[in-house]
């Protein structure tokens, strides 16, 4: 279990002490999210399997693909979770030890559980398995987070709404992994604990349903009478998305030991471009404290990849009014993802790459890679692999070959700049 401050020093010296490096966690919504979470410096990753977690409509993990993952993070010393964060009824525990057991076999290092009889099952049947409390059980106190390390729990999931001042005071009360989420979507009920979702459309949010109700456009009425003029914008409950990237060394001054990202049902590029800023960030910041600064290019490359408006969620103060989403959302940047390089050819300096979003000759472009390699430029010719120029490259997953400023690595990524 890592520790919040190493000493480096002896006691009253005055020197500086060491801080614990925070592992980076990101989302893994399918095998190919897993695998460019990882490869953009992710330290673990957390997916879902077939059963037990609260995204059902991911694209979620076979044993197969679980095993997979696993060896595939294995070569990057990345480990890799499930979440199992059910609220279950009695008939969902329907096969859940062989489930559990199955996991184990499989490699997984931990499981994120809220229920307290899949918890106190899985340190039964699976030992080998870690035990992370999810989100979902709302921790926001000292006192909790020592319940639950007294209940054999190596790490605590924290409620989204703690505060960084609530953060400190467990952290140096209770020697217990804290794990925080830093970016992605805000839940409008209190860490996720919504039944929005089972009034309207009889799917329970905390068995896997959620339908996101929040995020749909709603009359507003009074005494049975609509109150809205012709023209107006149907109004929404949605919250702003949470970005931390501003307040890194808050985060790791603070003692968070697992800086987590949600979305695990969001885009490759979301994925790979989020994690590769976090990681870039986080290193900066260990490898010299004194002189860590925010990059400007570190926050423009959150909002390329940004869905929502962005705040601070409850780290420093309540969100107000402000903090959520009224009306028709606006998308930060005008960026969308456009191809994976697949290879490239040094000597012709010609890369392929496999189209995931229409671009055609003349567009904007941007290439990036893990690190922060970088470069934008125009889109010349494009072909086809059997050399055929096209004027756009329109169909999903072909291959196309394009001209690059500078060389480009497989797996990097192709954004398109919109008009």
């Amino acid at each position: 279990m890592s520790q919040a401050l190493v000493h480096n020093a002896t006691r009253g010296t005055g020197k500086r002490q060491r801080l614990a490096k925070p592992e980076l966690l990101a989302p893994a919504g399918s095998l190919e999210k897993l695998k460019f979470a990882v490869h953009y410096g992710a330290d673990a990753v957390y997916i879902g399997g077939q059963k037990y977690g609260l995204r059902s409509n991911a694209d979620n993990f076979s044993f197969e693909e679980m095993r997979e993952g696993v060896e595939f993070a294995a070569k990057y010393g990345a480990k890799v979770f499930v979440a199992t964060n059910i609220y279950a009824h009695q008939e969902d525990l329907d096969g859940i030890t062989s489930y559990l057991k199955e996991l184990e076999d499989a490699g997984i290092a931990a499981i994120i559980a809220a229920d307290p009889a899949i918890v106190e099952l899985a340190q039964q049947v699976a030992p080998k398995l870690e035990v992370h409390l999810s989100t979902q059980q709302s921790t926001m106190n000292w006192q909790a987070v020592q319940f639950w390390k007294e209940e054999g729990l190596p790490r605590v999931v924290l409620a989204r709404e703690a505060t960084m001042n609530e953060i400190r005071e467990m952290k140096a009360r209770v020697d217990v992994e804290l794990e925080v989420f830093i970016h992605g979507a805000m839940c409008s009920s209190v860490s996720g604990r919504c039944v929005l979702s089972n009034h309207f459309t009889d799917r329970d949010s905390n068995r896997g349903g959620c339908c996101q109700s929040c995020r749909w456009k709603y009359d507003l009425h009074a005494d049975e009478q609509s109150i809205m003029e012709p023209g107006d914008n149907l109004f929404t409950m949605g919250s702003k998305d949470l970005c931390m990237i501003q307040h890194i060394p808050d985060l790791i001054e603070a003692g968070v030991d697992s800086f987590k990202i949600e979305g695990r049902m969001k885009s490759i590029h979301y994925v790979a471009s989020v994690v590769n800023v976090y990681r870039q960030a986080i290193d900066a910041y260990m490898e010299s404290p004194e002189e860590y600064e925010l990059l400007p290019e570190w926050v423009e490359d959150i909002g390329k990849a940004a869905n929502r408006p962005l705040n601070t969620g409850f780290f420093y103060a309540v969100p107000g009014s402000e903090e959520h989403i009224y009306e028709a959302e606006e998308k930060p940047a005008p960026y969308d993802f456009a191809a994976i390089v697949t290879d490239y050819d040094e000597a012709t300096g010609i890369a392929t790459v496999q189209q995931r979003s229409p671009f055609r000759p003349g567009m904007e472009v941007e290439f990036f890679g893990p690190g922060g390699r970088r470069f934008i430029q125009q889109v010349t010719e494009i072909t086809d692999e059997e050399g055929n120029s096209l004027s756009v490259a329109r169909h999903p997953l072909q291959k196309i070959r394009i001209a690059t400023l500078q060389p480009v690595s497989p797996l990097d990524l192709m954004r398109k700049r919109l008009s």
